[in-house]
């Protein structure tokens, strides 16, 4: 995640979620600015808003009002400008079904947000090592 300037899109319609991700990257000294949208309508407008910076990854709740997190996959995944940008589900859903329909939109990854906080530094350190170390088109 360590594109400098880059954003981090966080789809995410918890405030507590919100605060422990943002934590935990601080945490890990990720200083890529964190943006926040509520549900994937709100994080489809801001992704396609010209004067917004692309995010170098997007962080993807399941569970959202609105639209859902794979309503939003369907939508960023068909799109030609917003395909390749990684997306990985960072959830609570244990739904078989959701991991399934996750992998089908080619997201990078699907995580289970973990309730003890250690552990949710823990994967959010994995998913800044896998990203710092792969290669974007």
């Amino acid at each position: 995640m360590r594109i400098p300037n880059k954003p981090i899109l966080v789809v995410e319609d918890d405030d507590v979620d919100v605060m422990t991700i943002r934590r935990a990257l601080k945490e890990i000294h990720v200083t890529n600015p964190v943006v926040r949208q509520e549900n994937g309508e709100n994080a489809i407008a801001y992704l396609r808003d010209p004067q917004n910076a692309m995010p170098c990854i997007i962080l993807l709740d399941l569970n959202m009002p609105v639209m859902s997190g794979i309503e939003f996959l369907e939508v960023i995944k068909n799109d030609e400008h917003l395909k390749r940008i990684p997306v990985v589900v960072l959830t609570t859903s244990k739904e078989q079904e959701d991991k399934v329909d996750s992998f089908n939109f080619s997201v990078a990854g699907y995580m289970a947000k973990p309730v003890d906080y250690r552990q949710f530094v823990d994967v959010m350190r994995s998913i800044d090592v896998y990203w710092s170390l792969s290669e974007l088109p």
